[in-house]
């Protein structure tokens, strides 16, 4: 007997198995699905602790598969729900150090902006990259280093006066715990459609701004669509918000970018800043994602000066500052003209992954109405599946059942204030399938997958 979507008692929301419920959604919670310690735990009190803190949907997920006996060193487990990229070496990309100097300067306590040399680097690389031959060009007092993209989204929310903050949906889950934890600003949902790829409408970013919203956050390329605003869209909504809307823009994956021939080419906001001291621009990225270094934990936000000092002083009482010796070693890898040749080869690698695993999907009986160009995800619609494993769950509990791991869609319906039911989302048949780990691990998950469809349809036969 399959799982069942129903059950209604009370203020809970339960999904029903056989064996009974599989989770329970207690009203109030910011995430569609709460750890099982949530409500098995009810009767005991832990004082001044809020038990209804959740796990991201990434983090949810490779819990479920822990439970099953998923451990990361086990190579019988496929893990297409990881939100990183492989580590290892890829044909053309620099050598990843197996051990970095530690300086005695480095022992000590660092800014809480980020070592100086490391500020330069990023400010210089965007500058290459993006504002070759404009007038106004970054200093190193533009950019904040931060431990992790989250410390740094959580630093953005912290400086933020009371205002409308407008977010689109679906994107990154982390996305959700931020903006509901935070008072000093209101989230105003957008929800994105997929009828027309996800599309940001400008005409809607416009009566956003009429309405009196004063923030917008969103990740470019998109987290999980795999779609991105660029060139003229770009820009018009740039100009759109100059003067009156921060634009927050996450890009940690603008350089995994399939539309320019893989010639290591990037997008990014900065392209199309003015005064890089007036325009309300901050642009979120570092080493995670593109340099495939996402354990050191050391990434950036570049803008106006006046945002870097306010985001320097909240990181002294926030998180203190990101690792220095990892800072240090960092700075060599920023050169202008070894990041586009790193890119190139990075590109032309995961291109061939993402068409490896289109192609095999799409021989399955998937189907697509993009391709996605960016990112390393596939937003993958259930909806062709046998009915028993067409929604998220059904088909996430499965794939566990041949020890692979996908993220349940409705992640990424972002619902921080927990007003809508996760029965009700419209991505409740879709998951993210990441094609961040290396090329055997692909063509072993995609057989799985297989397996997993035609064990169902023979059933239903």
């Amino acid at each position: 007997m399959c799982p069942t979507d129903s059950g209604l008692e009370g203020s809970h929301r339960t999904l029903q198995s056989e064996t009974g419920p599989l989770y329970q959604s207690a009203s109030g919670t910011s995430t569609p699905i709460p750890l099982p310690e949530v409500y098995t735990k009810l009767a005991q009190r832990e004082p001044g602790l809020d038990a209804k803190q959740v796990s991201t949907g990434v983090v949810w997920a490779t819990e479920r598969a822990e439970e099953k006996g998923y451990r990361k060193e086990d190579p019988s487990w496929i893990n297409f729900g990881q939100g990183a990229p492989e580590s290892g070496p890829i044909p053309g990309c620099f050598d990843r150090p197996t051990s970095i100097p530690i300086s005695e300067q480095s022992k000590e306590y660092g800014s809480t902006a980020g070592i100086k040399k490391l500020r330069h680097a990023v400010a210089e690389l965007y500058n290459n990259h993006y504002r070759e031959g404009k007038e106004s060009q970054y200093t190193y007092e533009n950019v904040c280093i931060v431990p992790g993209g989250r410390a740094g989204l959580i630093r953005i929310a912290s400086i933020l006066q009371d205002c409308y903050l407008s977010f689109f949906f679906p994107d990154y889950t982390a996305y959700s715990e931020m903006l509901s934890l935070f008072k000093n600003f209101s989230p105003i949902p957008v929800p994105l459609d997929e009828t027309d790829k996800y599309h940001i409408h400008l005409d809607i970013i416009k009566a956003e701004l009429h309405r009196g919203v004063t923030a917008l956050l969103t990740s470019n390329p998109r987290n999980p669509t795999g779609q991105c605003l660029r060139g003229n869209h770009l820009q018009e909504l740039q100009d759109m918000c100059r003067k009156s809307c921060l634009l927050i823009m996450d890009e940690f994956y603008s350089r995994y970018n399939y539309t320019m021939g893989c010639d290591g080419s990037g997008i990014s906001a900065a392209s199309n800043v003015i005064d890089v001291n007036e325009d309300h621009v901050l642009i979120i990225d570092g080493l995670t994602k593109a340099f495939r270094l996402p354990g050191w934990r050391v990434c950036w936000i570049v803008g106006p000066k006046s945002y870097i000092k306010a985001l320097s002083t909240a990181g002294s009482y926030l998180d203190g500052g990101c690792n220095v010796p990892f800072q240090e070693a960092a700075v060599s890898f920023l050169e202008p003209n070894l990041v586009k040749r790193e890119m190139a080869a990075l590109q032309v690698h995961f291109k061939t992954k993402r068409d490896y695993c289109i192609d095999r999907l799409q021989k399955m009986g998937f189907v697509f109405k993009y391709i996605p160009d960016f990112t390393f995800y596939i937003w993958l619609d259930l909806s062709p599946l046998p009915a028993r494993i067409s929604t998220a769950m059904r088909f996430f509990q499965e794939l566990l059942k041949e020890k692979t791991i996908v993220v349940p869609g409705f992640f990424f319906d972002l619902n921080p204030l927990a007003r809508r039911e996760v029965f009700d989302s419209p991505m409740f048949k879709f998951v993210r399938l990441s094609y961040g780990p290396e090329m055997g691990s692909l063509v072993k998950g995609m057989d799985a997958i297989e397996r997993v469809i035609n064990k169902h349809k023979k059933i239903e036969e």
